[in-house]
């Protein structure tokens, strides 16, 4: 059912961006210990009623189209570094994407084509370059929820073209009501879990607040037997970090180093040493290394930032 506790996925959210990659766009993750990288080409879709995903054109930037991602995965190869793909969709404005909900029957068809057209490109090429995961959707709650019989069907078509292990990244509040983990490898979560009202909440804090979270991820995990994967984990470095972890609030900027790693610190001791945990995917790391985060950024990215060394060190032991 899972693999030995030292051996895990410590794995880093590679973002898509306009230009191909090089050895020395790798070379950090290499620094901070990643065995794994997600590679995440982009859809889109014009607003949360509509059918059509635009995906793989050349309006596209280089990292989000399947050439991009093909690119990036022979670069990470070279570097010895494991490959999940995970396509996502993007609503204009961006808008969330669980409530992505058609309107008609007529409608929902529409975008389950479109939807097997665009997921079924990055099968074929997760085959293509035997990726070691694929993710099949992510925080798509509404259509997993009202479709579930199309899902059924979608990930045996999946399992005919990809030979590799599945996932499906279910956002925080939407993983119990997942219909078919058990057709899957992976339980797959986006685990922005609410953690502590705390301005700047300790390990202990966040620990705390972890509980009552972790005795249910655990029960799913036993109840289907298949192990966790935290598909992307994270905190910004701001005051109350641990409070709305999701939350993408740009008026939120009171930079709060300290939170960020202690939030961080607390997952690692939670979660790593545990046998059922799968490891997971830190959200999020940009290419160009030397020109992101850094101690006055707020947002998500450890990069150039304290808690990089905090992954660094505990990516080291597993």
């Amino acid at each position: 059912m899972s693999a030995p506790v030292n051996e895990k996925v410590n794995g880093v959210s590679f973002v898509a961006a306009r230009d191909a990659v090089d050895s020395t766009h790798i070379k950090p993750l290499v620094a901070v210990n990643a065995n794994y990288a997600a590679v995440m080409p982009f859809g889109f879709i014009k607003n949360l009623e509509h059918p059509e995903i635009i995906h793989n054109t050349d309006r596209q930037w280089f990292g989000e189209t399947r050439e991009g991602a093909k690119q990036y995965i022979e670069e990470l190869r070279k570097a010895k570094i494991k490959v999940m793909i995970k396509p996502q969709i993007w609503v204009w404005r961006g808008e969330f994407t669980g409530e992505i909900m058609m309107q008609s029957e007529e409608t929902w068809k529409e975008l389950e084509v479109s939807y097997t057209n665009f997921i079924m490109e990055y099968a074929e090429l997760a085959e293509e370059v035997n990726a070691e995961i694929f993710c099949i959707g992510t925080e798509l709650e509404l259509f997993v929820k009202y479709r579930s019989q199309y899902w059924s069907e979608l990930i045996k078509n999946i399992r005919n073209t990809y030979k590799g292990k599945l996932t499906y990244a279910a956002n925080w509040n939407e993983f119990r009501k997942t219909p078919f983990w058990n057709k899957l490898d992976y339980i797959g979560i986006d685990a922005y879990f609410p953690l502590s009202d705390k301005k700047t909440p300790t390990v202990v804090d966040c620990i705390k607040g972890w509980q009552k979270h972790k005795s249910i991820i655990q029960a799913l995990s036993k109840a289907n037997k298949k192990p966790v994967l935290f598909a992307e984990f994270g905190y910004r470095s701001v005051d109350y970090t641990g409070k709305q972890p999701w939350s993408y609030d740009r008026s939120m900027k009171n930079v709060n180093l300290q939170a960020q790693v202690n939030a961080t610190q607390a997952l690692f001791d939670e979660f790593w040493k545990e046998d059922w945990f799968a490891g997971g995917f830190v959200w999020k790391w940009f290419i160009k290394h030397d020109k992101v985060g850094g101690r006055d950024n707020h947002m998500f990215t450890p990069q150039n930032k304290p808690v990089e060394s905090v992954i660094t060190n505990h990516y080291s032991n597993y």
